[in-house]
């Protein structure tokens, strides 16, 4: 009986996984039809997060490229995928291939993208992040196919469009070469000219950049990327919508719910729960904040120094930073004890309530749990109240604070105004990047996802070293400097897909917001403590397992016009 039903069940996910094949013969799609399949949630999850980690990978590349040419910018993104061990990404940036790695990395592809769908589609500035994205995925991976991919691409999807035979090409040449930019004759013979309605391409008639004749404009390859594009984009704008108005039940099973709507602020880089082996003493963190600390936790330091006091997350965020950067937990109980009772917090009342927090955050009471340090992620979308001063200062502050502050931090008028002006674009993590560049007179390979990745950062560049790339040989050393939890994710596909722990709950346990919420009786605090929730544990099956070639795999607005540029 047994074997029967496991057989059934492997029958059953053999069909699923053929017609998914079916519906997606080509590395480049249309997210047509949602995928009918079993997934454990664990599958889900890893699914989530590789595809969020690529998109907020062609984020930073796209901000800090604005300008570059299409060839430049892919150059740029395809290093990082490489640098990141994305696999799946790179397989799908390579043109149309039909072999098995191809046909797994379409499966991931395509799965991965309705499932944050879901997660993306609960808001108005979530589905715009999400379709940007989304379009320089499809630029990625379209600007890879040859002509033939292309006709390919066509066919399957049945769209109305071919290119130009030799004899067309011919009658309209002169036309073709006068009006398309840094096109030799010997260029224009070999490159495919496609000729659609002048409706399609209005911006392109505006600026004079086509052939135009009957109704009809003749386009060069890039701009009929755009055409395909737009179709891509209205697609994918009315899929959020319809996934918006099945949210309510999904949601029904709260495992999903609570999976879903933590997946934007999930931490997809490098674990940092536990410190590198030696100790930062306490007394260098003066010192080592004026250069290797990032903003958000240079403010905090400073606060807490002029003021001797910090609210209870600024306490939590900062503790946790310094766990994670070497400091001991007997330094940590000593810093705070010194700071805080130079204020306004007795002895007594230190040993009592504040001391037992910060041995909670070290994993010493309560749950014992080694909880991690806050993301950039988790850093930006913690709200703050009146008084506090923890979260990130690229988003918290306006303009002139902002750049008053920089001022104040010894950058430039100029310096200053250029990082002020990622922030207000809404790149705050960019910003975080420029101000480290500036800082330490260097440039940056890689963007700021963590705080303690920036302290990591500016270490080994005062001392002269390279950073280990990961995804390579040198990850399993990274892997061995810094213990990362049992239950932190990681691909089998040649990379690490990140520390999950904003999903399963292990450094947002409720015991210690609560400790730290009935505990606390500051005279000063007029709202609600930040409840943040509980997510049960993500282990749980609710599917057979994936076939063998699937586990092998498992080892600011988008403006169609701007694209055209």
């Amino acid at each position: 009986m047994i074997n029967s039903r496991q057989n059934y069940l492997n029958a059953k996910r053999f069909s699923a996984d053929l017609a998914l094949e079916h519906i997606i013969p080509h590395n480049v799609c249309f997210y047509l039809i949602p995928p009918i399949v079993d997934l454990t949630i664990d599958e889900f999850e890893k699914l989530a997060l590789e595809r969020l980690k690529m998109l907020r990978l062609l984020e930073q590349v796209t901000a800090k490229n604005p300008k570059v040419s299409s060839e430049a910018w892919r150059e740029a993104v395809l290093a990082e995928v490489n640098h990141e061990g994305l696999r799946t990404y790179a397989k799908l940036a390579r043109g149309n291939l039909n072999d098995d790695a191809s046909k797994a990395a379409r499966r991931r592809d395509y799965l991965s993208h309705f499932i944050l769908r879901f997660a993306y589609c609960r808001s108005e500035e979530l589905r715009r992040w999400f379709v940007a994205r989304e379009m320089e995925l499809f630029r990625l991976k379209f600007g890879a196919l040859s002509m033939r991919d292309v006709k390919d691409f066509l066919e399957v999807y049945e769209l109305d469009y071919k290119p130009l035979s030799d004899e067309e090409k011919l009658d309209i040449s002169e036309h073709l070469c006068a009006s398309t930019y840094n096109h030799t004759r010997l260029k224009m013979e070999t490159t495919d000219f496609y000729a659609v309605h002048f409706t399609e391409v209005l911006n392109l008639v505006r600026d004079r950049k086509c052939f135009l004749k009957a109704g009809v404009a003749y386009i060069t390859p890039e701009h009929f990327t755009h055409v395909i594009g737009k179709k891509h984009q209205q697609l994918i704008e009315d899929g959020l919508k319809g996934h918006l108005r099945l949210l309510p039940t999904l949601e029904i099973d709260e495992r999903f719910a609570m999976l879903l709507k933590s997946i934007h602020t999930s931490y997809t880089g490098k674990n940092y729960t536990v410190a590198k082996t030696g100790s930062v003493p306490v007394e260098s963190l003066d010192q080592l904040s004026k250069k290797s600390f990032a903003l958000c936790m240079r403010n905090v330091h400073d606060t807490l120094r002029a003021t001797h006091h910090l609210k209870h997350v600024g306490r939590m965020q900062y503790t946790l930073f310094l766990k994670a950067i070497g400091v001991t937990m007997e330094d940590a109980l000593r810093f705070w004890r010194e700071e805080l009772t130079r204020g306004k917090v007795p002895i007594e009342k230190f040993e009592k309530e504040y001391a037992y927090a910060i041995r909670h955050n070290y994993g010493k009471e309560g749950s014992r749990i080694n909880y991690s340090p806050f993301s950039c992620m988790k850093v930006i979308t913690t709200p703050i109240g009146p008084g506090e001063t923890h979260g990130c200062p690229f988003k918290n502050l306006d303009a002139s604070t902002l750049k008053m502050k920089l001022t104040g931090y010894g950058l430039s008028a100029i310096d200053a105004d250029e990082v002020a002006g990622y922030a207000a674009k809404g790149h705050y993590q960019i910003a975080c990047g420029k101000y480290f560049e500036v800082v330490h007179e260097t440039k940056l390979e890689e963007g700021i996802n963590h705080p303690n990745q920036y302290f990591e950062l500016s270490q080994l560049t005062m001392e002269g070293k390279e950073r280990p790339r990961q995804g390579h040989a040198a990850a399993g050393n990274q892997s061995a400097r810094w213990n990362s939890q049992p239950n932190s994710q990681s691909t089998q596909d040649g990379g690490p897909v990140g520390d999950s722990s904003t999903l399963n709950g292990a450094d947002d346990d409720l015991e210690l917001w609560e400790i730290m919420e009935s505990k606390e009786k500051e005279a000063d605090a007029d709202g609600t403590m930040l409840a943040v929730p509980v997510v049960e544990s993500l282990s749980k099956k609710v599917s057979p397992k994936q076939t063998k070639a699937a586990q092998e795999w498992e080892d600011d607005d988008f403006d169609m016009l701007e694209f055209n540029e």
